[in-house]
């Protein structure tokens, strides 16, 4: 098993970042922290003396040691900085969005190509015993055909959220409630039920004063048929994230505790059956499972798994190509007012850039 060299680039959810880090410690190091001031890297360190300090993102991508950059910045600093990166020889982990448009997306891929490096995409809401619970019921058969889905984003983010200066804006912020807030979500529905065939949305700003969405329903038809509802919101008076699937077999439906609204796969799930499916055999599956690691170490964890070239459930690029796909289908059917269906093609153009013109 390799212990690999990490560079976390920006102090803000780099904090978590690091954090998480040191929870698989024997897989992962972080080498140094690089931020635009002193004082953010040294509240982050505290008592850690081992960490390097820089503020100088091109030094960091000359240091040899070095294995994985991990890229913790505003979102339209993503593509140069993970271009950047995967050509100083380097692995690269995205916070979301990855990037900001589909063109991005297939640039970035063609680089990975070139270079052989790795690009993991952030999507942590994915692990955890939640989704471990469900996907091994759906994988005993006990599930059965997917029928409908229900999603709920409902966060509150007021003026102190909407302080820095790039948040809230198409420039910065590349998006709003739909790119920002509701991607993980709709990441897990995806994880679950499989690719998105079409969708009809209607978004808002009804909440700040901003220039992005911060309202949105969306009606989602899957591949397999099952039908889906999400219902997104920057103004509820606390944040709650809430996922309820029904199969022909149960129902699975997480917990929506106040506490738990950014790592649903650690919030209490309820797995109720269908007749003929029973209780007794629900709890037989679900006796077999070993508690596995959440949020960013669980996802950093599949991450060293890829790299150590052993079984791994890493997100990869296509799963952010997805994503972003789904994005600029939600935009596309709000401006025009229609259902869009998937894929979306270069000759759309939204397939350049989401942002409005």
């Amino acid at each position: 098993m390799n212990k690999y060299q990490v560079a976390i680039i920006g102090t803000n959810i780099g904090a978590k970042h690091y954090e998480d880090f040191q929870k698989v410690k024997e897989r992962f190091s972080v080498h140094t922290l690089c931020g635009l001031t002193r004082e953010a890297i040294d509240n982050i360190l505290s008592k850690d003396t081992e960490t390097k300090v820089s503020l100088n993102f091109d030094d960091v991508l000359k240091v040899k040691e070095i294995d994985i950059i991990d890229i913790c910045l505003p979102p339209h600093l993503h593509f140069s900085a993970c271009k950047k990166a995967m050509e100083a020889g380097k692995h690269v982990i995205c916070e979301k969005p990855l990037v900001s448009n589909l063109k991005e997306v297939d640039e970035l891929e063609k680089i990975s190509k070139q270079t052989g490096k790795i690009i993991f995409p952030v999507f942590q809401y994915r692990y955890g015993p939640g989704f471990s619970k469900l996907k091994a019921l759906m994988k005993s058969g006990l599930a059965g055909k997917p029928l409908v889905a229900s999603l709920e984003t409902h966060w509150n983010r007021g003026k102190d959220y909407y302080s820095k200066p790039w948040r809230g804006t198409w420039e910065g912020e590349q998006g709003g409630a739909i790119l920002s807030h509701s991607i993980h979500i709709h990441d897990l529905l995806s994880m679950i039920l499989g690719p998105v065939s079409n969708v009809f949305a209607k978004l808002s700003t009804r909440v700040n004063d901003i220039e992005v969405e911060d309202c949105a329903a969306l009606s989602i038809e899957m591949e397999n048929g099952a039908l889906v509802t999400s219902s997104i919101t920057l103004g509820a008076s606390n944040d709650t994230s809430r996922l309820r699937f029904c199969f022909e077999g149960l129902t699975a439906e997480s917990g929506a505790s106040p506490d738990k609204p950014y790592s649903p796969a650690d919030d209490e799930w309820y797995f109720l059956p269908r007749a003929p499916i029973t209780e007794a055999q629900i709890d037989k599956v679900l006796s077999k499972l070993d508690k596995p690691l959440s949020w960013y170490a669980g996802m950093f964890d599949e991450i060293a798994n890829k790299l150590d070239e052993s079984s791994s459930d890493e997100v990869t690029l296509s799963d952010a190509r997805k994503s972003l796909e789904f994005v600029t289908a939600v935009y596309d059917s709000h401006r025009q007012n229609k259902n869009i269906k998937l894929q979306i093609d270069k000759d759309n153009p939204l397939y350049h850039s989401w942002l409005p013109k």
